[in-house]
């Protein structure tokens, strides 16, 4: 009985690369100062081992290769995630959780959702939206619906499970996921079309998984210097030195738009601007845009004058493949073919129907 007893502990037990990377999930607030602290981690696995009834069958390989608040991240510190990663044998683990702080959490999903696109386990990040003593902290809950995604294997990629306050645990797929609402804690994904919810404890499908290229990029644990510009009425792009730039990412309002007029000065213009980067030997990419049947005159405009849109993937996401296509290819078909697959499902639908303001 006692062999039959291990025999079946050894089938259901799970092995979890655990990465520990500071965040607000791995803070502590001193003195009204929350900071990131080094016994977070530990605080974590032990309120997990609390609340979670069957935490033996979990095994955990912890590591901590970075310890910052989220909004210091620098793409160098993608590399260094990347890097740890890539040393472990994954073959031995289930599944990995990566915990992170919310600031940049888009970002980082984003990057290692298509480096590792071709990933044959889940890979999670979790985060919290207040540091884990405080009663309201969401991050035991996202930890322990990342746990329970892997125990169930719902899929191989990267994923971000979190639950906005009054709202039922979601997990959004790693590509699709915008940056936190400005004033609140709240994570949408694109078109707020997440992949799961969790309902009395079981995995809803809410929107299906599109299938995957069957052929992966091979890519280098690299990033490239991609300046990000946002629109706003009154930008004036003489304020931009485009020294040690490999290229320009230029969001868009939600129509898929930018000012283009020179009504108020060339310096206004984003057409004006692209030709000044174009005479410097810099791409200027622009994103996010659904592709529809009809556009306004002013996208139109910017995609004859040589600007390159990405369409139906949201802004992190194309910032992360551009920071990886410039870094690891320098054929411009190459770099086209890259950004246009849809490498980790980041793609959305077209649609054919009429756009409207």
């Amino acid at each position: 009985m006692h062999s039959l007893l291990n025999k079946a502990l050894h089938h259901t037990m799970k092995n979890i690369l655990l990465l520990f990377t500071g965040g607000t999930i791995g803070s502590q607030v001193k003195q009204g100062c929350i900071d990131t602290d080094q016994s977070a981690g530990f605080k974590l696995i032990e309120l997990f081992q609390q609340q979670y009834s069957e935490h033996v069958q979990i095994r955990f390989r912890s590591l901590q290769p970075i310890q910052i608040l989220s909004e210091n991240l620098h793409p160098d510190v993608w590399q260094t995630l990347i890097a740890a990663i890539e040393a472990q044998d994954l073959s031995r683990y289930d599944g990995i959780i990566i915990t992170h702080g919310t600031d940049t959490l888009a970002f980082t999903a984003a990057a290692l959702g298509i480096y590792f696109h071709a990933i044959k386990i889940p890979l999670l990040l979790v985060s919290s939206n207040y540091p884990l003593d405080n009663p309201q902290a969401n991050g035991l809950a996202n930890f322990i619906c990342a746990v329970d995604f892997i125990r169930q294997h719902q899929a191989a990629g990267v994923f971000v499970p979190y639950q906005n306050p009054g709202q039922s645990m979601q997990v959004h797929i790693g590509t699709r996921l915008n940056s936190c609402l400005p004033l609140s804690g709240d994570f949408i994904s694109v078109q707020n079309k997440p992949y799961l919810s969790v309902e009395n404890g079981k995995f809803v499908t809410l929107h299906e998984l599109p299938d995957k290229p069957p052929l992966a990029f091979k890519l280098q644990n690299q990033f490239a210097r991609i300046m990000l510009i946002k629109p706003y009425p009154g930008l004036d792009y003489r304020h931009f030195k485009l020294d040690n730039v490999d290229a320009i990412l230029h969001d868009l309002y939600h129509s898929g738009t930018a000012c283009v007029i020179p009504q108020w000065g060339d310096q206004h213009s984003l057409i004006e601007f692209s030709a000044i980067c174009q005479q410097q030997g810099i791409p200027v990419y622009l994103a996010p845009a659904i592709k529809t049947a009809d556009a306004y005159s002013s996208t139109q405009q910017l995609l004859a004058h040589g600007v390159s849109m990405v369409w139906n993937s949201g802004l992190e996401t194309v910032y992360a493949k551009l920071c990886l296509a410039y870094a690891c290819y320098t054929n411009s078909n190459e770099i086209a073919a890259f950004l246009a697959t849809n490498l980790a499902w980041e793609q959305v639908a077209s649609i054919h129907s009429h756009n409207t303001h």
